[in-house]
């Protein structure tokens, strides 16, 4: 069961309603409790207790109070998670970890005082696609340097996960861009009395195999949920959450698919490190150092991964839209605080001294694939020109255009827009925005959904077929084809210009929207509701088709483009196929 966001200061959104009863609804604010601690603000409810942002009137600072009630209403297991919670905590010191500053038990609760962070946590970032893939490297090199420090003090967390990961505004050095949260399932060295046989602790979409049957949960355990939490961020995706309990359940233990298919633009060591470490056997995922190792490789070499053109959360409020986002919330931002922004240090300036137990950081420069690419695409174009086809090698020139706006290192998955033509020869052009809306990330299917109709348009006179709504034509129609392939004017006036039209763009921003659009139509939950939405989904996509009845293609053309029915049925089963294969959202 996913656990409550804890000991965090959350910037938006009413605090959840507790289910029960309440024990701490009759304190209002401002109300003294332990003799120095003032209630300022409610911040969130759950099974396990209530959290207050409170202050210390005896040390002047603002901490975050937790109250897990044990009165007559209350749970033998919370008080022993909360007791749980207390013992591990006190163990550890880092600034990666929460730091608690007192617990006690007072009449029918038990209180834990902690450390306030200001931030969010990283499943609200996840979910809000607002990381860049720098900062989830970042946060998964604290979160290493998190674990590794509770191991050695003989604390094994078991239950790591987005929910327990706060990311902090105002981050202090590297160790303080995340801090990790919420021991209270942890297993202690030592401290048998508070595990009882049979218990199984933790959330099961990041369970560990051995965790989930009941097995002792040890370090391996905390790797395999860490490396899920990365393998998420850096996707969105979590590979084992089914669309039920049950179904989440049975994906426990079986193979995961590869971060590196999914994520081929990221470094071969990064993927490969977080995909051994999601093995099935503990003893083959490798270790938190092995993990460490790879997150600051790749962080530390001037890679250029495919995500780096979203933007963060530190240029995201640069620009002011989080004090959009805050007013749309209905939250109010305090005049006086600076911008909140995640203060990064030069590479040259960052304390790259070896963190306890963890080796030092490599640095080696990797390959730059957009140059191969492009490269590529200048030797087919100089081809073209020296077998005499200057007009062809033009559309070629056109067709690359797109890939200079690549990230400097970009993975395969680009090349599936050439998908959109071959599916256009089958008459099933019309499935190509379904097959771009897998992708992960919005502005990739986006850019990808309207590359593959740019090829999709240049195909048609270059196969001279049609393939979705024919060639346009330029003044005086498209001549034949071995005229304008090897008179570039030609080419240029009747063939490449006429793309260059409001139509083209159009049905491009159509096929983007659409592809944008369909994870969040096609989500997972219900199986009945995926099939009618995914088929208003594919009848708005064919209805937005076609351009001709908005008047907007310059030449005749049918009313309905060429593969665009059954294209758009493909497409709609195609994406709830594939939603049910990986869950929902």
């Amino acid at each position: 069961m996913d656990s409550l966001d804890t000991l965090v200061h959350v910037r938006y959104g009413p605090p959840p309603a507790h289910p029960g009863h309440d024990p701490i609804r009759p304190h209002p604010p401002e109300t003294l409790l332990l003799g120095r601690y003032r209630l300022l603000e409610r911040l969130g409810a759950g099974g396990f207790g209530v959290v207050w942002r409170a202050h210390d009137e005896l040390l002047h600072r603002e901490v975050a109070l937790k109250r897990v009630f044990l009165g007559a209403g209350g749970s033998p297991i919370d008080s022993e998670r909360a007791t749980r919670e207390a013992l591990a905590s006190a163990r550890l010191a880092h600034p990666a970890i929460v730091a608690l500053y007192e617990a006690c038990a007072a009449g029918d609760a038990f209180y834990l005082i902690s450390e306030l962070v200001h931030g969010e946590t990283l499943a609200r970032l996840i979910a809000g696609d607002a990381l860049t893939d720098e900062e989830v490297l970042e946060i998964g090199l604290a979160l290493t340097d998190a674990l590794v420090h509770a191991h050695a003090r003989g604390v094994i967390h078991r239950d790591v996960k987005p929910q327990n990961v706060l990311v902090p505004d105002h981050p202090d050095g590297r160790g303080g861009v995340a801090k990790l949260t919420d021991f209270g399932g942890a297993r202690l060295a030592g401290e048998d009395v508070l595990t009882r046989t049979g218990d199984v602790l933790g959330t099961l979409a990041y369970m560990a195999p051995e965790q989930s049957e009941g097995r002792e949960a040890a370090e391996p355990a905390d790797l395999y949920a860490l490396a899920l939490v990365l393998y998420e961020a850096l996707t969105g995706v979590n590979p084992v959450r089914g669309s039920t309990p049950a179904a989440t359940a049975r994906r426990i233990g079986q193979a995961v698919a590869p971060l590196e298919r999914r994520r081929g633009d990221l470094p071969r060591s990064l993927t490969r490190a977080i995909d051994r470490a999601l093995v099935p056997t503990p003893g083959q995922r490798g270790t938190l150092e092995d993990l460490h190792l790879a997150l600051g490789e790749a962080l530390e070499h001037p890679y250029r991964p495919a995500r780096r053109f979203r933007r963060g959360r530190a240029s995201a409020r640069d620009d002011g839209r989080a004090a959009r986002d805050d007013h749309d919330r209905g939250l109010e931002r305090r005049a006086a605080d600076p911008p909140r922004i995640i203060q990064r240090q030069p590479a040259s300036a960052r304390d790259d001294s070896p963190v306890e137990g963890l080796p030092p950081v490599s640095r080696r420069r990797l390959t730059l694939p957009r140059a191969v690419w492009l490269g590529c695409a200048l030797a087919a174009i100089v081809w073209q020109i020296w077998v005499g086809r200057p007009g062809s090698a033009l559309l070629l020139l056109a067709a690359a255009v797109p890939l200079a706006f690549l990230p400097r290192r970009s993975g395969p998955g680009w090349l599936m827009a050439a998908l959109a033509p071959v599916l256009g020869l089958a008459g099933l052009a019309g499935a190509f925005p379904a097959l771009a809306g897998q992708r992960a990330r919005f502005r990739e299917r986006a850019a990808l959904a309207a590359l593959g109709y740019w090829w999709l348009t240049l195909a048609e006179p270059l196969l001279d077929r049609r393939l979705w709504l024919g060639s346009p034509a330029g003044v005086g129609g498209i001549p034949n084809h071995a005229v304008w392939e090897g008179s570039l004017g030609s080419a240029a006036a009747h063939v490449v210009g006429p793309t260059l039209s409001l139509s083209v763009l159009f049905g491009a921003s159509v096929w983007a929207a659409g592809a944008v659009l369909l994870p969040w139509v096609v989500r997972g939950r219900s199986a009945v509701l995926d099939v009618v939405t995914a088929t208003s989904w594919a009848a708005l996509l064919l209805v937005a088709s076609s351009p001709r009845q908005i008047g907007l293609y310059v030449h005749v053309s049918p009313a309905v483009p060429r593969g665009a029915i059954l294209g758009a049925l493909l497409g709609g089963m195609l994406a709830v196929a594939a939603r049910a294969l990986r869950g929902p959202v």
